[in-house]
């Protein structure tokens, strides 16, 4: 048989597959049956510091609001937070407790406020590692690109005065200098960076006229992105590299240990098809290696990566139309 074991943020995976962090992994059933089907890891559902906040204010208005005493006020916020925090760490413990494969807690954050704290706790509860999930839209007038970007290396530094267990990073394409930024994070020590986030579009309800959805679920389409920018950043980093939006079958997966991705994230496929197709998937992806005689993952993972390919300004070309098409 085929050797599909990988090394992902110093874990020792049996496969690539991780179940991404989403409704999926808000749940020990559900869990439970991601393992089953031959999932190598799981990364909770994440605890949103957004959430909280908004959670606290809502609690806080309906109690009196500015009115409140401050101690009525710290009193609340406190407890909604703690709330929130023990059942995070209770699906922790009790994933540890009913399943063999890693387990990843996830923090959504936008600021370094309370997070290295809470990330000491999901260690404590047995935490295999921490992906920090943080993403702040460039959208605010008064903030820098400079200003943004340090808060990604500032929520890094604070977690890891804290925690012991290896830390990923997940982020998005959104920067001024993606290659370089990507880059610099892996010098910050974490273990693993996921390439990327997918977002919540917006959309128009025009008969209704208001703000909606748009693609929920990501399609094999949207795979380009991510594997274009693993196959730049394939040995330019010093952490390891997880893949992650439109991987939806085989094809998907093996496209991406090409490129030079340690795993994968997956999520929608899941969605979709159910927990059973992470059990497909690993199927077609191991008949796939028989069928070209190969042994083991480091056979092929980075071959299809920019600096091994003859093509390698094919992961640079963008302007498609224009020079391909020959339409101006």
């Amino acid at each position: 048989m085929a050797d599909l074991s990988t090394n992902y943020m110093g874990l020792k995976l049996k496969n690539p597959i991780i179940v991404g962090s989403s409704g999926l992994t808000n749940s020990l059933t559900n869990i439970k049956d991601h393992a089953k089907n031959g999932a190598a890891a799981v990364v909770l559902k994440s605890l949103f510091e957004e959430q909280i906040r908004m959670e606290s204010q809502q609690n806080i208005e309906v109690a009196g609001g500015d009115n409140l005493y401050t101690e009525a006020h710290d009193y609340i916020s406190n407890y909604v937070r703690a709330h929130r925090l023990n059942e995070y760490l209770k699906l922790i413990e009790d994933c540890k407790r009913h399943t063999d494969i890693p387990v990843i807690a996830s923090v959504n954050c936008v600021t370094a406020d309370e997070w290295p704290a809470f990330a000491k706790k999901f260690e404590n509860a047995g935490a295999d590692g921490i992906e920090l999930n943080v993403f702040i839209l460039p959208s605010d007038f008064s903030r820098s690109a400079d200003d943004n970007e340090n808060t990604y290396f500032k929520v890094v530094e604070e977690v890891s005065k804290y925690v012991k267990i290896p830390i990923s990073l997940k982020i998005s394409y959104y920067f001024t200098n993606l290659a370089q930024m990507i880059q610099k994070l892996s010098f910050t020590g974490i273990k693993g960076i996921v390439l990327f986030n997918r977002f919540y579009g917006p959309d128009f309800d025009i008969i209704n006229r208001k703000v909606t959805a748009s693609n929920i679920f990501s399609t094999p389409e949207e795979i380009s992105v991510s594997l274009r920018w693993i196959g730049i950043m394939y040995n330019r980093v010093r952490c390891d590299l997880c893949a992650s939006t439109g991987i939806h079958d085989s094809d998907g997966l093996t496209k991406q240990i090409m490129a030079g991705a340690n795993a994968v994230q997956i999520a929608s496929a899941i969605y979709k098809k159910g927990s059973s197709h992470i059990s497909t998937m690993l199927k077609d992806f191991e008949k796939w290696m028989r069928d070209n005689k190969i042994a083991n993952l480091e056979q092929i993972r980075g071959e299809m990566s920019q600096e091994k390919i003859k093509d390698p300004a094919g992961f640079e070309r963008v302007q498609f139309m224009k020079y391909f098409a020959g339409i101006d």
